[in-house]
């Protein structure tokens, strides 16, 4: 087991985060210390709630009763204002109060929605992660972004709300489906292709091992994707500029999501995003031809090329990327590379330049 800190330093806050395999007991130490008494609710999906129902139950049954394990759809589409009300409203009706802790189990939509219902019950109420997926172990439990979906866009409706303390259990990737465990892959990529030369060719020799989910690779790829999440919303925890490194791929893979009406994951619309960022990056700012290929390489070997990119017109897309949240004067701006781990950042796009990528698959 190993902890890391998050040192919020404009608000002088400092979020634990402990990645293992079975945290069950420092949890309840945890919870011991500092909420022995308080109001506990467990908020969950369909999926992972009933698959952990047991075990939950078992492990902390003394914080809090059967009737405060909440559960709401699993998927995208419950990332919306009315599952939002619902789970207000049975918050509320269980006399819900300013006390209150909220504990998140599960993927990023989990995450998404219970922080956001944390950030907003009684203008805030403490939160806890307990990230089930590899793509929110690695990546969305860290660094407080919150929020629900728009038919206009992904992500539209939303807050920074910091978590009390992380929990990043290796083992609840034993259950993972194959299909989203390759789905977290796609941003276990994105920080090797942004900010860490090591981890892409360790990425590129281990792939055997690291398809089987071997543990030990397991807790070493997720550690170390925390520690360079936690380096940057140290930088930027706001997003105001530095942060938005971690968009590489996200632009079109945000409006691949939303025009594939989620039926595309995020993980594999980054992957799609990824490649044209990469193209976009060789075109405008010299990118090397042979580092495109060798992220095509990548993704190809952990079968993240999953989105026929002539799927979605040039037209569809484009109308799309302008009501992302990063589009400044009507035009899209992208997360770009101008050599391996070197990123531009906030570089706008024209229509032109993008037809120009799609045109090169």
């Amino acid at each position: 087991m190993q902890k890391f800190e998050l040192n919020l330093k404009e608000t002088r806050h400092t979020i634990p985060l402990w990645v293992g395999t079975d945290l069950w007991p420092t949890l309840r130490q945890y919870l011991g210390a500092h909420y022995q008494g308080r109001t506990l609710f467990l908020i969950s999906d369909s999926r992972v709630g009933s698959l952990y129902r047991r075990t939950v139950l078992e492990n902390l049954s003394e914080f809090f009763p059967e009737e405060h394990f909440i559960l709401f759809p699993e998927g995208e589409a419950s990332k919306s204002r009315e599952q939002l009300a619902r789970l207000q409203d049975m918050l509320l009706e269980h006399k819900a109060g300013r006390d209150t802790l909220l504990l998140a189990l599960g993927g990023g939509v989990s995450g998404d929605l219970v922080g956001f219902l944390a950030a907003t019950l009684h203008r805030g109420v403490d939160l806890i992660h307990l990230p089930t997926s590899l793509l929110a172990q690695v990546d969305s439990s860290i660094g407080g972004k919150v929020g629900i979906n728009h038919p206009v866009g992904k992500n539209l409706i939303g807050a920074f709300y910091q978590p009390r303390a992380i929990f990043t259990d290796i083992r609840f990737l034993d259950t993972l489906a194959e299909e989203e465990y390759l789905n977290g892959l796609g941003e276990v990529i994105k920080y090797a292709a942004i900010l860490d030369g090591e981890l892409w060719t360790w990425l590129e020799k281990e792939r055997e091992k690291i398809l089987q989910r071997d543990s030990a690779i397991l807790e070493k790829i997720v550690a170390r994707c925390v520690e360079l999440k936690i380096a940057v919303v140290e930088k930027d925890e706001k997003e105001s500029r530095y942060r938005s490194i971690l968009n590489f791929g996200h632009t079109v893979g945000h409006a691949i999501e939303k025009l594939s009406h989620y039926e595309v994951k995020h993980g594999f619309a980054v992957a799609a995003g990824m490649k044209i960022a990469a193209r976009l990056s060789n075109q405008l700012l010299g990118l090397p031809r042979s580092w495109v290929n060798r992220l095509d390489q990548l993704l190809e070997a952990y079968r993240l090329n999953r989105t026929n990119l002539a799927d979605f017109s040039l037209d569809q897309l484009w109308n799309v990327l302008l009501t992302d949240k990063k589009s400044r004067r009507q035009h899209p701006h992208f997360t770009l590379l101008k050599a391996p781990q070197q990123a531009e950042l906030f570089y706008p796009v024209q229509k032109e330049e993008l037809e120009r990528a799609l045109s090169a698959f």
